[in-house]
């Protein structure tokens, strides 16, 4: 006996065709007349297909983050920025949870550590005193 694994369709669709027979039961007849009813029953009938509805979205969610392996703040490892420098390949810049940052070359089948950067590697050059003053570094030599 094989078992697959749920995809995201398939639980969607499950927590819909669950949640369809109790929508019907809380939406009002359009064929009785509307009949004089208490505060508690109409506040019920709004809030509990309202739960239903934030239940639904929770477990998609639930579902989601582990089938993508999505993650929150508490990640231990954050992509800070991705360079493309081949079609397939790339250099993306890691930092990890203590802080550290590393430059890593991410091929086609390979990953690669290429070197250990500093903060300041990866912070913004400095901006000129002056709007008129260029920086003589990025001025080109005549050929």
């Amino acid at each position: 006996m094989t078992f697959h694994r749920p995809t995201l369709l398939s639980a969607c669709l499950g927590i819909l065709l669950a949640c369809a027979p109790l929508a019907v039961l809380a939406a009002p007849d359009a064929a009785q007349p509307a009949a004089p009813g208490s505060i508690a029953g109409e506040v019920l009938g709004i809030l509990l297909p309202l739960a239903l509805v934030i239940i639904a979205l929770v477990a998609v969610l639930y579902f989601v983050r582990r089938r993508f392996g999505l993650t929150g703040q508490d990640a231990p490892l954050t992509i800070l920025q991705i360079l493309p420098v081949g079609s397939r390949e790339r250099i993306v810049v890691v930092k990890s949870r203590s802080g550290r940052l590393f430059a890593v070359g991410v091929g086609a089948q390979t990953v690669t550590l290429i070197t250990n950067l500093e903060q300041s590697d990866i912070e913004p050059a400095p901006i000129s005193q002056t709007a008129g003053e260029l920086d003589p570094r990025h001025i080109a030599s005549p050929r």
